[in-house]
């Protein structure tokens, strides 16, 4: 076997996909694992021009490559190496993360006279990433509700304090509870008791601003962080919260079920820590508790 087909032989059973273009970007080698991955066989692509959008390569922002900023081009153009993360089209009409090298091809005078892409199946990782941030969103929000668990509400009001101190940004903690909910859960059953919650969590999401939050912490109690407010607006914001649960119901079999909230509210001082607001704003929720229920208390 001379230095030529040995080469060859490698590149032909290397596991990444490796193709070669000519100066006119005119395919002339295909390997095994460049079928593999694309679902091209060589045969299909051989003597056929990579800009035929044969693999249609799309950045994240779906921006097309072939026609427009295609990194083998420009290797063919500049003779410099370039990689890159894209998406190509599988013979089968799906689109498979690959990462792409390109690199130029020169003869023995250094002058270029075409370019290899190397690609490799970016799919494992890409499902690994994905599945990464999946598993970080599970553990940073409530899997019934969808809210922010406690954890992150913890991490919320801890930076909303840093901003307090070093910006001077005002905020509010109220404490909230479903009324009479263990009843609610006794009469009904858990499963309607957790379609309310659910019901509950939505309401919450209407009212809400960018900077704003609202959290499950545990059960059916709640803790809302609001940004920027002073006393009128934190009372304003908390009542709208009461109103629009009151105003909401669910139905079963026929029937609506209504529920309503208790709300405690306070607004963090610069003599307060994290701890000590949520204590005083469970304390005032505890009094709307005992003041007849579906009402905020502010303090």
């Amino acid at each position: 076997m001379n230095k030529e087909s040995f080469y060859k032989n490698m590149l032909e059973n290397l596991y990444e996909g490796v193709y070669f273009v000519d100066m006119e970007r005119k395919i002339t080698f295909w390997n095994k694992g460049a079928e593999r991955i694309t679902g091209f066989s060589a045969e299909e692509v051989s003597n056929r021009y990579c800009y035929d959008n044969i693999l249609n390569h799309i950045n994240e922002e779906g921006e097309e490559l072939c026609r427009n900023g295609c990194p083998l081009k420009q290797t063919v153009e500049d003779g410099l190496d370039r990689e890159t993360k894209v998406y190509l089209l599988h013979k089968e009409g799906h689109r498979v993360p690959v990462v792409v090298r390109a690199i130029p091809i020169k003869d023995e005078e250094g002058r270029i006279i075409g370019a290899v892409e190397v690609f490799s199946d970016n799919s494992k990782e890409y499902g690994i990433t994905k599945k990464i941030e999946e598993l970080e969103m599970l553990a940073l929000r409530d899997q019934l509700t969808g809210l922010p668990n406690r954890r992150y509400t913890d991490s919320f009001i801890a930076s909303k304090v840093n901003e307090f101190f070093s910006l001077g940004i005002p905020f509010g903690i109220c404490f909230i509870d479903i009324d009479k909910f263990k009843n609610f859960n006794d009469a009904y059953g858990h499963d309607v008791g957790d379609e309310v919650l659910k019901m509950v969590a939505k309401n919450y999401g209407h009212i809400l601003r960018a900077n704003d939050l609202i959290g499950r912490w545990g059960g059916e109690e709640f803790i809302g962080v609001f940004s920027g407010v002073d006393q009128e607006s934190l009372a304003s914001v908390c009542e709208k919260l009461r109103t629009l649960i009151e105003k909401s119901s669910i139905m079963n079999q026929g029937e609506a079920l209504k529920v309503t909230i208790s709300i405690g509210a306070t607004l963090f001082t610069k003599e307060d820590s994290a701890k000590t607001a949520i204590k005083r704003a469970d304390e005032l929720l505890y009094q709307s508790k005992e003041n007849g229920r579906n009402r905020v208390t502010l303090g």
